[in-house]
């Protein structure tokens, strides 16, 4: 198995790049969250890769971090999504966007994503829920520790991450952690 390419980025081609690696050329299938952060032709890269082998093509998909080949991978195991579709949706959003979607059951995100339909949507919010991380998402849009500290002050009450999110996204930004908690169990309460 090929886990990573480094080398020279020699062709760049949405959403394939060929990487020369001492005068081998890879060409690499990447999602255009990668795509956009690549350097300059002749410039040298790593990629983090996934190595996919069918009866008629051997395919090479490449990824700027590990957490989105991770994210990758985790995509392809689901039923009815092969290499492209998942490339699709790490095209359309990142890992982080996409375990939010799946946190707090967001199949609208999902159905933005080219050549992803409801049905499909509906499965992949299923099949990924806990497979991401439980709060890469809900903790991606934390922006202080207080609010961080509600949100698990949230989650040990029992609340689920959906719930917990949803009410932190309610509270003021500067909101103290024990004023926070209050307000966020009384928009729970509700």
């Amino acid at each position: 198995m090929i886990a990573k390419l480094t080398g020279t980025l020699d062709t760049k081609n949405p959403p394939a790049v060929v990487i020369d690696c001492h005068g081998v050329g890879y060409e690499v299938f990447v999602p255009m969250s990668t795509f956009y952060n690549l350097p300059e032709l002749g410039s040298k890269i790593t990629l983090l890769t996934h190595f996919v082998v069918r009866e008629d093509a051997q395919i090479l998909y490449g990824f700027a971090t590990a957490q989105e080949r991770e994210g990758f991978r985790e995509l392809i195991k689901i039923s009815g999504v092969g290499p492209r579709t998942a490339l699709s949706i790490l095209s359309g959003m990142n890992v982080a966007e996409l375990a939010q979607a799946v946190t707090l059951q967001e199949a609208g995100r999902l159905i933005k994503v080219p050549g992803i339909g409801k049905k499909t949507a509906e499965r992949l919010l299923l099949e990924l829920k806990g497979k991401l991380g439980p709060d890469i998402g809900v903790v991606a849009s934390v922006a202080s520790d207080a609010q961080s500290d509600i949100l698990q002050a949230l989650l040990a009450l029992g609340y689920s991450d959906r719930e917990a999110a949803a009410a932190l996204k309610a509270l003021p930004q500067e909101v103290g952690v024990s004023e926070g908690i209050k307000l966020a169990l009384k928009a729970l309460a509700k």
